[in-house]
């Protein structure tokens, strides 16, 4: 039964939230009176509370202990600050696995994890799920009308540790997801059958008790398996996160709900795109990952991910860092000016709050390593001074919130995408689903380019992508025919599209689209490839126009009407077209790259791309500075977010009223070494 949401949308604080992870049960009482009278002078408004505080609130089971969470929910309300309550449910205490061994999860190779980390619970346990909702249904009764309450938060990073579970529960689970998708009964398993591709290596299944979980096996096994089983997986998560959320909505519906997302590049096991639907606030938590080329590229392409799962519209940073996290071969800590700079690249992308991993630091721990608001050398420092700082620039720039982040560039992401193209036993492991999006998104942010980020589950996605004047199609592997209508619906619309290689190569079951590549943009973009031709590591494209590529090449031919923008002159198939463009109908035009272009060929090609549609940078900046443009729902009012990655003050071309300093701006607004500066802009 379905729960009405008159909650969805309302946002937790009256002003853009500014917070954290708050774990008091760490700290004796006197702390907390300490901690209160600090975030009121940090400015803090918001609080996480009770993420991971099921073994105390539940110490045995169907025994409540409140008596602490009432005095810290009465404590912070009377210091003004909002609460964004969990469910606790993110790890199970010790007796549950003691009572209850079952509810452990269970890897590949079939070992039974143990009780000592965290989720450490498989997502289709029935005991898991009845215990966890009494202890909802508890915490909803007791503090749903506590004044402090804004939201709640279900669980904790859903799937971050225990998202896949091999155990037999998890077997009858998983048979039961495949019947819905398939149907009951010898029908249901005859059309399994045809998905999966059984008639290879002798799979058929003659019955649905043969039908498991896809164990290590001797040999790579059934990709279509494979898939359907991280599509269930990702389900079961949210099944969990679904009943959560309903016993919250059916006894306070006023109040949102959301859970903290992952959008990461680590992080690829949920499918986002079917969960975002069921937030009344989408949040997310972001840390730089200083193991790839570039963190901070990353951090604004996975904010403009997040903000296309929220529809375009607001989002809460539900955790960052302020300096160093504790979980990186090298945890780097932020310089002077990073905390504030990296929080305000967040809100420039669209968040109207940032909060942080976590307002105290632990001195126990796994992660007691962690940078937090309050370091553990207290407020004698640097970084308390900077999250002070950060308070004030927050409130400086409140007028901000409710506005919309403006982009003329929309690219196409999708989980199932991600998982068809990085599975074993394809053309090259050298092709990884996120390098050209990512690629894509680092030349458009290095030339003043904002882009939309949006899922392929998103409602109306035709319409939202012809809203956009260019449409980038990047390493879409997977593309079920809705998809592939919704791309040239943008283009009949008027509409540049780009496409990648490795694009529209399979169905929903993982079957290679016949015909030739790129399979389901074939006609669209008027390319015929006959054969993949991936270059070994090192290996590089040379084409005519003084372009590279890397990793892949292709064999094939082109229709009449398609120009070939650049061919291969050196590399394995000299000659063969690696960049072609057809002109389309509705006024725009359709681009095929057959190759993994370098930087700076994906920087000239998008040159090229917005100067034909007329799409230029937010402002004209120094190399360096990114800069974003947020805009009133009537046009009105714009800002313009300037944020230095140089390390030296910049200057940037704007006029109106710098917000952060109250300076008026009249041609040029000064831009700090590491730091940001927002206009209110005006005309002229």
């Amino acid at each position: 039964m379905s729960v009405a949401r008159p909650a969805a949308g309302r946002w937790p604080t009256d002003s853009i939230s500014f917070g954290g992870d708050y774990n008091p049960e760490q700290w004796s009482p006197e702390v907390w009176v300490e901690d209160v009278a600090l975030m009121r002078e940090a400015g803090v408004d918001l609080v996480t509370v009770g993420v991971f505080s099921w073994a105390l609130l539940e110490p045995e089971p169907g025994r409540y202990e409140f008596g602490w969470l009432d005095q810290v929910l009465d404590l912070l309300h009377a210091g003004g600050i909002r609460v964004d309550l969990a469910t606790a449910t993110a790890s199970a205490p010790p007796w549950l696995a003691r009572l209850h061994p079952e509810v452990l999860p269970v890897a590949e190779d079939g070992t039974r994890y143990a009780i000592g980390g965290r989720q450490t619970w498989c997502p289709s346990s029935p005991v898991y799920r009845e215990r966890s909702l009494l202890l909802v249904e508890q915490l909803a009764a007791r503090y749903g009308q506590h004044p402090a309450l804004a939201m709640w938060h279900v669980s904790n990073e859903l799937g971050c540790h225990n998202v896949h579970c091999f155990c037999d529960v998890s077997a009858t689970a998983f048979r039961a997801w495949l019947q819905r998708r398939y149907g009951t009964g010898e029908a249901g398993l005859a059309e399994l059958n045809r998905a999966w591709g059984t008639a290879f290596w002798s799979q058929h299944y003659g019955d649905w008790a043969e039908v498991g979980v896809p164990r290590r096996t001797t040999a790579t096994g059934n990709p279509t398996q494979r898939l359907d089983f991280l599509r269930f997986s990702s389900d079961a998560l949210l099944e969990q996160y679904e009943a959560e959320a309903s016993v919250l909505r059916r006894v306070t519906p006023e109040v949102p709900v959301t859970t903290n997302f992952m959008v990461t590049s680590h992080q690829w096991a949920m499918d986002y795109g079917t969960w975002a639907a069921g937030q009344d606030v989408v949040s997310n938590d972001h840390y730089l990952d200083h193991r790839l080329p570039d963190p901070h590229a990353e951090l604004s392409f996975c904010a403009d991910l997040t903000r296309g799962l929220a529809g375009g519209g607001p989002w809460l940073l539900m955790e960052q860092a302020t300096s160093a996290v504790n979980w990186q071969p090298v945890n780097v800590a932020k310089r002077p000016g990073e905390t504030l700079r990296d929080s305000l690249v967040h809100v420039a992308r669209g968040a109207d709050g940032v909060c942080f991993f976590q307002w105290r630091a632990s001195v126990a721990g796994a992660e007691k390593y962690h940078s937090a608001l309050l370091p553990h050398a207290g407020t004698r420092t640097r970084l308390w001074r900077e999250v002070r700082e950060l308070g004030r620039a927050l409130r400086s720039i409140d007028e901000v919130r409710g506005t919309r982040v403006q982009a003329d560039v929309a690219q196409l992401f999708d989980h199932q995408a991600w998982w068809a193209c990085d599975a074993p036993n394809r053309p090259s492991e050298l092709m990884g689903y996120t390098d050209a999006g990512r690629a894509v998104h680092r030349a458009l942010r290095a030339a003043g380019v904002t882009s939309d980020v949006v899922p392929v589950a998103t409602p109306d996605l035709a319409g939202v992508l012809a809203a956009h004047r260019v449409v980038v199609v990047p390493t879409l592997h997977l593309c079920t025919d809705a998809t592939a209508a919704a791309v040239a619906d943008a283009a009949a619309a008027g509409a540049t599209v780009v496409v990648t290689c490795s694009s529209g190569i399979v169905d929903e079951d993982d079957h290679v689209r016949p015909g030739g590549y790129p399979g389901a943009f074939a006609d669209l973009t008027g390319v015929r490839m006959d054969q993949f031709h991936p270059l070994p590591a090192g290996e590089r494209l040379e084409l005519e126009n003084g372009w590279a590529g890397t990793v892949w090449s292709e064999e094939g031919t082109v229709d009449d009407d398609v120009e070939v923008v650049a061919r291969v002159t050196a590399g394995p198939l000299p000659g063969q077209p690696a960049v072609t463009r057809r002109p389309l109908p509705g006024g725009g035009a359709a681009w095929y790259v057959a190759t993994q272009l370098d930087d700076a060929s994906w920087a000239a090609l998008l040159d090229r791309v917005l100067q034909e549609v007329g799409v230029g940078p937010a402002a004209v900046a120094p190399a360096g500075v990114e800069v974003v443009r947020r805009v009133s729902a009537d046009g009105e009012r714009s800002y313009l977010f300037c944020l230095d990655h140089t390390g030296a003050e910049q200057r940037v071309a704007a006029r109106g009223v710098e917000l952060i300093t109250g300076a008026t701006v009249d041609g040029e607004v000064t831009v700090p070494a590491r730091g940001a500066a927002v206009v209110r802009e005006t005309a002229g």
